[in-house]
């Protein structure tokens, strides 16, 4: 697949300490975002582990379901939808805005 250039590095895919925290418990296996951050096969390190970015694509809000929002890390698709709106002062929730997931999963050796 053609990706479009990376507006940011992998090193910035998840920085948000509660965010990495559930990453390094396995709560949290994809990340959302208006750019990409990585291509498949990078891989993240948060804390001394590894994780690689499995798949790369691109989703309307208004497609993110409750079992996205598990993937977040989150109880609930209404608890991911404040956690973000939260995070970005003015943003609003628009259906129809395009989002990337950036799917990952820990490295095994």
């Amino acid at each position: 697949m053609n990706y479009p250039e990376k507006t940011c590095s992998v090193e910035r895919l998840v920085t948000v300490p509660a965010d990495v925290e559930k990453v390094l418990e396995g709560k949290k296996t994809a990340t959302r975002r208006n750019g990409v951050y990585a291509y498949p096969g990078e891989i993240m390190e948060l804390e001394g582990k590894e994780f690689k970015v499995d798949s790369l694509y691109q989703q309307s809000l208004g497609e993110v379901t409750e079992v996205h929002a598990q993937q977040e890390g989150f109880e609930s698709l209404d608890a991911y939808k404040q956690s973000i709106l939260d995070m970005h002062a003015g943003m609003k929730w628009i259906p129809t805005m395009k989002v990337w997931v950036h799917e990952f999963s820990p490295v095994t050796n």
